[in-house]
């Protein structure tokens, strides 16, 4: 099965669902990325807040698969913002994956009270300008901050990585993001599972797709044009989310999970969050 892609604002072509990998444990997640990898995922997504980036490298480097068919995203830590701050910690990551390149960096917090984002977005900068890093781009970014980013920083962000999912699906921001031609990218797209993933909304429409609740809600993640990198380490779920190209939902269908939103994060907000990690 091929996963389809999108093109971010500089040009390059980024698998539109990938593997998230946020408390996978470093032990577990060679064989959680081998796993995705043979079962045909391209992209993978790792923070070195998630101290499982060297598992990550191993599992890529082991795989065999030529390193340009591979997409790989990191996040810089929270403790690391700052510009020379963050150079020193791309190079720590970098080192833990193995890699001579990154596809795409992500600030993983804009923490506005400490006010450090725009200094690390210029590191960004230059490690773009440098050709370490394909994409650069930032993660729970709101309004107002990736608005900052835009009008001070001299490159646009190729991404946005928010909390996204049925009962929280930020029409607004996705509409900013638009506005910059910034793409969305969804983390807990199934919004832990549990209650979501019962919602008589969604398990209707598995049934009439003959597919799982969890399909349908990333298929409607890139009927949006969403790119979408939900977490596993169950091999069956591993397989089973990245099932989700075979099959459409119908407008009407599309229009009904649109009405299931609730304004209902399971996440962190990012314009208080600001906690050293």
């Amino acid at each position: 099965m091929t996963v389809s892609g999108v093109e971010l604002n500089n040009g390059i072509t980024m698998p539109q669902l990938g593997l998230g990998l946020w408390l996978v444990p470093q032990e577990d997640t060679e064989n959680v990325v081998r796993t995705a990898l043979d079962i045909g995922y391209r992209s993978v997504d790792t923070a070195s807040a998630y101290e499982n980036e060297e598992g990550t490298g191993r599992a890529l480097r082991a795989s065999g698969i030529p390193r340009e068919e591979l997409f790989v995203t990191t996040k810089l830590r929270n403790g690391d913002q700052g510009y020379d701050s963050t150079l020193r910690a791309f190079d720590t990551s970098m080192r833990l994956l193995g890699l001579d390149y990154l596809d795409l960096y992500l600030i993983h917090w804009p923490m506005p009270s400490r006010d450090r984002y725009m200094d690390t977005w210029r590191a960004f900068e230059k490690l773009l300008e440098g050709g370490r890093v394909r994409s650069i781009g930032v993660s729970n970014f709101t309004a107002g901050t990736l608005r900052r980013v835009v009008d001070e920083g001299d490159v646009v962000p190729a991404v946005n990585q928010i909390e996204l999912h049925p009962y929280f699906q930020q029409a607004d921001m996705r509409a900013v993001n638009s506005e910059y031609d910034v793409r969305t990218e969804a983390y807990s797209p199934l919004g832990h599972g549990g209650k979501l993933l019962r919602d008589p909304v969604l398990t209707s429409l598995a049934e009439k797709y003959d597919r799982t609740p969890a399909q349908i809600a990333l298929r409607w993640q890139i009927q949006l044009g969403n790119i979408v990198i939900p977490k596993s380490v169950t091999p069956s779920r591993i397989a089973e989310n990245f099932d989700v190209f075979g099959f459409e939902l119908a407008d009407d269908d599309m229009a009904a999970i649109r009405k299931m939103d609730r304004g209902a994060r399971v996440g962190e907000d990012p314009e208080t969050f600001d906690l050293i990690f």
